[in-house]
């Protein structure tokens, strides 16, 4: 589940606030500051889970790592969702995407030997669609995913009742960086498009429908935000992900 009336009332009253409906790309984060920098919204993670610090990056001097505890962030379950719990960072409400417009995201995780190989959900990166209607979309689930489950990686789309599953790699990506890079194009027309990059070798170009439409309860022009981090179905072991080296710009469309 991932829905809270509250947050989410104060998400839209910010996008039609003038200052927030700018988008102030392109941004970069490389974490090397003492602590996050003001593009992340901390209201998906408890802050003790997060540690600036300087012994496994990418590149520079520092990256952040994120400790996943049970627990953290919990979410009651319903009919359709499990309970769940997260530590994400979430984009700053000023730089969210809109719906027909074409951005790129990169960034690079670091996910240690250690790390549990499990059949329980996780997702560490995603792109939700701002949901208008409760009743209708309140639970619906990422448009974009990069899951990791079972010691599988999977960039996962879903615009409607049914998850696909675009690309899939059984690869080991522990002990060791992998960058990824993503370009998207999120409509509810058949022009969408999402391409991926993983350390540099391309590995998906889908086209297609990349929104929810009207019908899940969604406005025209919807907006998009992006999180990044750990999100799963409850388990008692914790998770522990590296990340650094985020960007984010507008694309031509």
């Amino acid at each position: 589940m991932d829905y809270n009336p509250v947050k989410y009332l104060c998400f839209v009253a910010l996008l039609f606030i003038g200052n927030y409906c700018k988008a102030q790309l392109p941004v970069h984060d490389d974490f090397e500051g003492p602590t996050l920098s003001k593009l992340w919204d901390t209201s998906r993670l408890v802050m003790s889970a997060v540690t600036m610090q300087s012994a496994i990056v990418h590149s520079g001097h520092g990256a952040i790592k994120i400790t996943l505890h049970t627990g953290d962030k919990y979410e009651a379950g319903n009919d359709s969702s499990k309970v769940s719990e997260r530590d994400e960072l979430m984009e700053a409400r000023n730089l969210v995407s809109k719906e027909n417009n074409s951005y790129e995201y990169a960034f690079s995780m670091f996910i240690p030997a250690d790390f549990p190989i499990v059949p329980t959900r996780l997702v560490i990166a995603q792109w939700k669609q701002y949901c208008n209607n409760e009743a209708i979309c309140g639970d619906d689930s990422p448009v974009l995913a990069l899951r990791y489950t079972n010691g599988i990686l999977q960039i996962t789309t879903q615009t409607g009742l049914h998850r696909t599953v675009v690309y899939q790699t059984k690869d080991d990506i522990r002990n060791k960086w992998t960058s990824f890079r993503f370009q998207t194009h999120f409509t509810r027309t058949d022009s969408g498009f999402v391409k991926s990059w993983i350390n540099d070798e391309q590995v998906l170009d889908y086209k297609g429908k990349t929104c929810y439409g009207s019908e899940r309860g969604y406005n025209n022009n919807s907006y998009l935000y992006f999180k990044m981090g750990l999100y799963r179905d409850k388990m008692e072991e914790p998770m522990t992900i590296y990340i650094d080296d985020y960007s984010k710009r507008k694309l031509d469309n």
